[in-house]
């Protein structure tokens, strides 16, 4: 009989839990919970709505104005990582029992803003690539010319109807990956110093694809909400966005943190 070495390595695989906060591999969670982000962050909202609504309102405002100057509007897609972060800096603030504050609209420009500025040029390189692509498509293989679209002859051309089909699809199928890819970044990297974007990118990017299920019914409820806030002209989107923001949150903390509520 041979004794074990006490020096020996462990052979078993041996478990760390997760310290809360710490940021873990993502998890997939049961297909209800898509639903249930939306109530978590409907309490987040809950806690402070007044500053919730007027944040929104000073970020739609920002944007807005940055939009009226044609060059300048491009600077709106590099610092929306920012700005999302801010929001995410407020739902942390708020899950820890601090207030949010009209200063978190901002908080962005204070920590990682490098980094989330980063991602906004990456997610803008992107998106023009994917762009170029699909007009690629649709003028090039689908043999569609802008003539086409602007007189509606696409419509009533069998031919050229499954040219704007194609088109459809390979849009979809290029933007879902770039949507996963950075879903989950900007709280990843204004939460977690030691991130860099690429990592960001692709931890977002597995989080999506092992939540499938529950991103499709959180789509689904958050396409029947967004139809609701729109009805009383659009001020229903006033609570809405802050909801969404929140339920961002609540979904960061079930699938990289394991905490599946996030109050």
């Amino acid at each position: 009989m041979s004794e074990q070495n006490p020096y020996q390595a462990p052979t078993a695989k041996v478990e760390v839990p997760l310290e809360t906060g710490q940021l873990g591999e993502p998890r997939g969670v049961p297909a209800g919970r898509g639903f249930s982000w939306f109530g978590e962050g409907f309490d987040l909202f809950k806690r402070n709505p007044w500053i919730w609504i007027l944040n929104v309102i000073i970020f739609f405002v920002i944007l807005m104005l940055l939009g009226l100057i044609p060059i300048i509007s491009l600077v709106s897609n590099l610092l929306g990582p920012v700005f999302i972060g801010g929001f995410m800096l407020g739902c942390r603030a708020l899950d820890e029992g601090n207030e949010l504050e009209v200063s978190h609209v901002f908080a962005g420009f204070q920590k990682n803003t490098g980094k989330l500025v980063g991602l906004g040029a990456l997610n803008l390189l992107l998106t023009i690539l994917l762009v170029v692509i699909t007009f690629a498509v649709m003028f090039g293989v689908a043999g569609m010319d802008m003539t086409s679209l602007e007189t509606g002859a696409a419509a009533n051309d069998p031919q050229m109807g499954m040219g704007l089909l194609l088109t459809i699809l390979v849009m979809t199928l290029l933007f879902i990956p770039l949507i996963m890819l950075f879903w989950f970044a900007p709280v990843i990297l204004v939460l977690h110093d030691e991130v860099g974007i690429i990592d960001a990118m692709k931890l977002s990017f597995r989080g999506c694809l092992k939540n499938i299920l529950p991103f499709l019914l959180y789509g689904i409820l958050g396409f029947v909400l967004s139809i609701i806030a729109t009805i009383p002209l659009g001020l229903g989107w006033l609570v809405l966005m802050p909801v969404v923001i929140a339920a961002n949150y609540a979904s960061y903390k079930d699938i990289y943190l394991g905490e599946a509520d996030a109050g």
